[in-house]
């Protein structure tokens, strides 16, 4: 029971400490949320003739991809996981992606690191996790598709008529760093970089309006642009 300084003490201010710590112990129980598709992956390998498949792995923009609607008939898996950083994505690389034995990868990551999802990253945090699993995949023979973190806005209306905003934690010259990155690590390595911030960014560098339901993540306009851009970058991934 938690004592005040004049001597009182307040039970229920106890019980709400004692639930916050037990939903923080859980949350360290599987941080990378290394099971959520365990199952799932038990069953991609037991599947034969997906000769081309390819692997997804990213945050709530890949999760909310239905890929099977955008990509029909392709041997495409998705394993996004909303909210996730890189160093997550990194720890469940292994299983998420090398031992599916995929063609090629997309990596879309960053977003979320920027924002600080699961505390301060450096720069030099994320470009490391982003080497990690381009090298992890490369040692694997799997071709690497680098995504561009894709620009936000802040002129998305709520019901309230008031706006969501996203620019406060995911400022754009922050994204545009991280993409200069990509784009040149990408050339130095010879990965493919996927360019989705230059179809979807404004003058301004901020998300076009129309593409978002929140200024963050995609709507059906938003995929569509995605939908091509990754279809090319995959086609070519698997030419080489």
């Amino acid at each position: 029971m938690i004592e005040f300084a004049n001597g009182q003490s307040d039970s229920a201010e106890c019980e709400r400490a004692a639930a916050k710590i037990a939903d923080y112990e859980s949350t360290l129980k599987d941080w990378a949320n290394l099971n959520r598709y365990s199952e799932a992956n038990k069953k991609e390998l037991l599947k034969t003739g997906d000769t081309k498949r390819v692997v997804f792995i990213g945050d709530s923009i890949t999760e909310g991809w239905a890929l099977d609607r955008y990509f029909p008939g392709k041997a495409y898996i998705k394993r996004g996981i909303g909210g996730q950083t890189t160093p997550q994505m990194l720890l469940r690389f292994r299983s998420d992606v090398i031992n599916l034995r995929p063609k090629a990868v997309v990596i879309l990551a960053g977003t979320n690191d920027i924002a600080g999802n699961t505390g301060p990253m450096t720069f030099e945090d994320i470009t490391g996790n982003l080497t990690s699993m381009a090298e992890l995949a490369k040692a694997a023979n799997i071709r690497v598709i680098l995504s561009s973190v894709l620009p936000v806005n802040d002129r998305v209306k709520k019901t309230d008529g008031s706006v969501y905003v996203q620019t406060s934690k995911r400022p754009h010259e922050r994204i545009k760093a991280l993409n200069d990155w990509l784009r040149t690590y990408a050339a130095s390595n010879k990965l493919i970089y996927l360019d989705y911030y230059l179809a979807t960014a404004d003058e301004n560098g901020t998300l076009k309006d129309g593409l978002s339901y929140d200024g963050l993540h995609p709507n059906a306009n938003g995929y569509k642009v995605m939908q091509a851009l990754a279809e090319r970058a995959i086609s070519e991934a698997l030419k080489k």
